[in-house]
């Protein structure tokens, strides 16, 4: 109590120093609004905002603004842990504070009302807002009401503020800021969150206190050869509304549109600044890939006239725009969206890109509604399907959330959204919304419910990036890594050239990955079931014995299925003709015997080609289902071949044992040590006497070439 009264005299000083405020104490959620009511009774002006900022919803330009978030210390690690925090940390009594107030006010008013892209009208939660279009947030927290969570945050000095990234600290200034200064600080980090979005002569700030600045008009692009959305079609509803001056080109212009150079201004208005697709290679002219890759991307931006701007950065010329982007490689390739972006990481053949391009299309279509009918259709054409179940109580922040993923999606899977009774009855939906992953008519359900892990962007394509595969996709140059890592593979080595023989093999592969994976949930579901009943079982003998310290801990048992050690397969096919070369290198096949299947084991570099009696597994359900089962035995009942070379086996299994087994690893380390010190001794002992004797002949010179050349000893230098 004494240092909480020595500490309530000291605050109003001089910019001070607080190590800890009452740390000692368990910190209580005091209502720190309460405090600041008690100590500031009387808010009316602006001028007058307590330390921290804490007034009700204001007005500026014209524009309701709400409270700043106050975070509450037991929240803080959580609230910070997503996106760009600029966090105050403040005290009430802190006579700086109260005279920083007014300028962290106006600047959290200031920029709460400075869409980067115009809204639709009335719209504060339009996804082109400032707070979401850079995911930045202004927040405060109050230090005497939440003392520990400022000492967990190493506060020493009042008013401090700190940016987060992602719970990380970015930056610290302590005590009181300009306008000026604070302004420039958040466009530094607006302009590395989003490159090229900011007014590079900076904006007109308002003084601490104003009600009102003057904006500088948004850049209006002069007309040049892009596609707008509503060409394109790919206009929605949401964004007819959310359509800002910034995308009004010449239509005329459309039918010369091409690949388009586009300067770091040029970028900032038609890309940044604009809810227009863009697909955009960054280069450099030296760069010989780049080069290559220069017919094709002409031919594909040819192709794509009319329907999607497609544009080159020369990396040469616009550096600081090409490091503000962050291409650290040349040719990248990067799709941009309103403010989003994705990289292409595909093939830069002419037909690919295309191929890609032509996907990137539907995504200003938005998240398409579909209904039972429409559904079966789509499966037929579509291997995977994400289907996203909503009612009349969705929120249009649920669908804001939804429509973050489909530029994920790309060249992935499909997305689309249904209220129809029929599908919610046949995938067997009883809560809304709800998503679930259809592939060839077989449904995975993501299973998160709540409406904050339903929102969690990076949570949902997670999962989504653990299903997007097919069931038994084509193994490319591309998904090879996705396909191959940290699984068991039943790949089919197939032929297109044989038809007939082809359709069949496939069906095949898919029918035993489909009777596979029924098995395998039928186990899953029946060891969690017996995981349950032990639970259950040690509750209800607790409860006889009334024993309730056993009650408690048999309660608190959680039942964890991914601490369930399991091997997961997967399934794949690879066209033998074109990837012959390296089938018969690693796996000793070659196409031209007739189709067959390996079953391969990255992590540990080796394959089975065999069934248990020794015959080579064929593209059948029961020869792969046979086979499945004695690989996945605990050892494996058939034995394994090594893709790699004796040297390198000798090699992955030295390796694989120092990862599985740290204290292995500790000794083998210690003892490497210890082997180098005593080579080195030895080697400096022979070494001391100053001199070389040039005269001996070392017993390696046969190996290292001492018979060749003209026989005489060559001169050393004496050290």
């Amino acid at each position: 109590m004494r240092v909480t009264t020595l500490l309530s005299l000291a605050l109003p000083l001089l910019p001070f120093t607080v190590a800890t405020l009452d740390s000692s104490r368990s910190e209580q959620p005091i209502d720190s609004a309460a405090i600041q009511q008690r100590r500031e009774p009387r808010i009316r002006r602006r001028d007058d905002v307590p330390a921290g900022g804490a007034i009700e919803g204001t007005v500026f330009n014209g524009r309701n603004v709400p409270p700043a978030t106050e975070i509450p210390g037991h929240k803080l690690e959580d609230t910070i842990a997503k996106g760009n925090w600029l966090v105050e940390f403040f005290s009430p009594d802190c006579g700086h504070c109260k005279h920083f107030a007014p300028t962290w006010q106006t600047l959290y008013e200031f920029y709460y009302t400075d869409d980067p892209v115009p809204q639709a009208e009335g719209n504060d939660e339009d996804m082109s807002s400032f707070t979401r279009y850079y995911d930045f947030h202004f927040a405060k927290v109050n230090c005497l009401a939440f003392g520990d969570a400022c000492a967990r945050m190493k506060i020493g000095n009042f008013p401090t503020i700190q940016l987060f990234k992602d719970g990380e600290v970015v930056k610290k200034e302590i005590g009181g800021q300009t306008m000026s200064a604070m302004s420039k600080w958040v466009e530094e980090t607006l302009e590395t969150i989003k490159p090229g979005s900011r007014v590079k002569e900076g904006m007109k700030l308002p003084k601490a206190g104003d009600h009102t600045v003057e904006r500088l008009a948004r850049l209006i692009p002069e007309p040049l050869d892009i596609v707008p959305k509503d060409v394109a079609g790919t206009k929605t509803k949401a964004s007819t509304k959310a359509t800002s001056t910034a995308t009004r080109i010449k239509q005329s212009s459309l039918e010369t549109a091409a690949n388009i150079p586009l300067t770091a201004e040029k970028f900032q208005k038609y890309v940044t600044m604009t809810h227009d697709p863009w697909f955009v290679k960054f280069y450099a002219p030296w760069c010989h890939h780049c080069q290559e890759m220069a017919p094709n991307w002409q031919n594909m931006a040819r192709q794509m006239k009319g329907k999607l701007n497609v544009g080159e950065v020369n990396c040469d010329e616009e550096k600081r725009l090409c490091r503000d982007v962050k291409v650290k490689g040349f040719p990248t390739i990067l799709f941009f969206r309103g403010g989003e972006r994705i990289e292409y990481d595909g093939l830069r053949g002419l037909g690919d890109l295309v191929s890609y391009a032509t996907k990137t299309i539907a995504v200003g279509e938005g998240v398409p509604n579909v209904t039972a009918t429409e559904f079966e259709e789509l499966e037929k054409k579509e291997e995977v399907i994400f289907l996203y179940f909503y009612d009349a109580a969705t929120t249009s922040e649920d669908f804001a959330a939804l429509d973050r993923l489909v530029m994920s999606l790309i060249g992935h899977a499909k997305l689309v959204k249904t209220s129809d009774p029929d599908l919610a009855t046949r995938f067997k939906i009883s809560t809304w919304p709800r998503l679930l992953v259809s592939r060839d008519g077989k449904p995975s359900y993501y299973i998160g419910l709540s409406p904050q892990e339903m929102r969690d962007f990076r949570k949902v394509l997670n999962w989504m990036q653990t299903v997007w595969l097919p069931i038994v996709p084509e193994l490319t140059a591309i998904n090879a890594r996705e396909v191959m890592n940290n699984r068991l593979v039943v790949l089919g080595i197939l032929s297109r050239d044989r038809p007939e023989e082809f359709v069949i093999a496939k069906r095949e592969i898919k029918n035993a990955a489909l009777e596979w994976i029924d098995k395998q949930t039928s186990a899953f579901q029946l060891e969690r079931q017996e995981l349950r009943d032990a639970k259950q079982l040690r509750i209800e003998e607790a409860e006889d014995r009334n024993d309730q310290r056993a009650l408690r801990s048999a309660k608190s048992i959680r039942i964890n299925m991914d601490d369930v050690p399991r091997k997961e397969v997967g399934f794949a096919w690879v066209d033998g003709v074109f990837w012959e070369r390296w089938l018969r290198t690693t796996y000793g096949i070659s196409i031209r015997d007739g189709e067959r299947v390996v079953i391969n084991d990255e992590a540990n570099k080796r394959y089975w080609d065999t069934t248990m009696t020794g015959n080579p597994i064929v593209s059948s359900r029961t020869s792969i289902l046979e086979t499945l089962r004695g690989v996945v035995a605990n050892p494996p009942k058939i034995g394994s071949k090594s893709t790699t070379t004796p040297l390198g086996h000798v090699w992955w299994v030295i390796r694989g044992g120092l990862l599985t087994h740290p204290i292995v690893s500790s000794v083998v380390f210690v003892m490497v040590v210890i082997a180098m010190g005593a080579w080195g001794r030895r080697r400096y002992l022979r070494n001391s006497g100053g001199y070389i004797k040039l005269s001996e002949k070392s017993s390696m010179d046969g190996l290292l070439g001492g018979n060749a050349g003209s026989g005489t000893v060559g001169q050393g230098k004496v050290d």
